[in-house]
């Protein structure tokens, strides 16, 4: 199953090395079981978005680790790839890139036609091959129809794409330079997420954590003295804050970590994919390790 991680501290730079290298179940480990691509994304001080990703697995990327030691951002979004739709090829492999906000999916969406069709000049959008990034185009589309507004574009794109195309799952995250955006959609697959003060749960103390199944081990120096909200795939230590989203919440973080999360999406999919539902190479994307 791919794996999304998010990560704000804002408005403090902060680096993420732990949480993708330093875990012993960190997304540099975690993409043995998940081959198919790495990226991460974050932006510099005056809001440039990067993008460092390749079609290749974590463990092998040696330029991911790097970037990974020595990227510096307020916000985070990283994902290891299990392919279910599109050649593995960097233009299918996540986060993408659209008007400066970046974005990671793990799930299944069908009926593409349909959604190129509704997408119309947004589909100019997509340089890839994968549902994810035309479900992105459609929360730029939706975006700029609601004067910008990040939260109604993902609200009305999620909400079009349950009521219309067959949808296995639809978990997202996305970021801008301050602000952070995650998704849970439906039950399918969950998703965390761990309000952290400056200092952790004693207020005095960086972050190094071993997880209560003893094989996640997480380290910051830059957290004790600063908080941040964490979004992930899966519980990465043993904090007992780690929250599990509710299915169909939308959770924004703001610029100043303030979070607002509802439920948009209270109803199951009008067309909900199972696995069984789905192709093979789809299918094996989506079980869990």
């Amino acid at each position: 199953m791919c794996r999304l991680f998010g990560l704000s501290s804002a408005p403090n730079r902060t680096h993420a090395t732990f949480w993708l290298l330093d875990a012993p179940d960190s997304l540099s480990l975690q993409s043995h079981r998940d081959p198919d691509g790495t990226g991460l994304g974050y932006f510099s001080s005056d809001g440039t978005p990067h993008i460092d990703k390749a079609p290749i697995a974590a463990y092998q990327d040696r330029a991911f680790a790097q970037d990974a030691r020595r990227a510096q951002s307020a916000t985070f979004i990283a994902h290891v790839r299990f392919a279910s739709t599109g050649s593995l090829d960097a233009r299918n492999t996540h986060p993408f890139r659209q008007e400066g906000r970046l974005f990671a999916h793990n799930g299944v969406i069908e009926g593409l036609d349909q959604l190129d069709g509704h997408l119309g000049d947004g589909r100019s959008l997509v340089e890839g091959d994968t549902d994810s990034e035309r479900f992105f185009a459609l929360i730029t589309k939706e975006t700029h129809e609601h004067d910008g507004d990040v939260t109604a574009g993902i609200e009305h794109a999620a909400h079009w794409i349950a009521q219309n195309l067959p949808v296995y799952a639809l978990n997202l995250i996305l970021i801008t330079p301050d602000q952070l955006w995650a998704l849970r959609y439906p039950e399918t697959h969950e998703l965390y997420v761990l309000e952290r003060p400056a200092g952790g749960q004693h207020r005095r103390r960086h972050l190094d954590h071993s997880g209560s199944h003893g094989r996640m081990r997480i380290h910051s120096a830059d957290l004790a003295d600063r908080p941040a909200v964490v979004v992930a795939s899966e519980q990465m230590d043993d904090n007992p804050h780690w929250r599990p989203m509710e299915p169909g919440e939308l959770l924004h973080v703001g610029p100043d970590l303030r979070t607002d999360r509802r439920v948009i999406l209270p109803d199951a999919p009008a067309h909900q994919l199972t696995l069984g539902d789905l192709r093979p190479d789809a299918a094996a994307s989506q079980r869990a390790a």
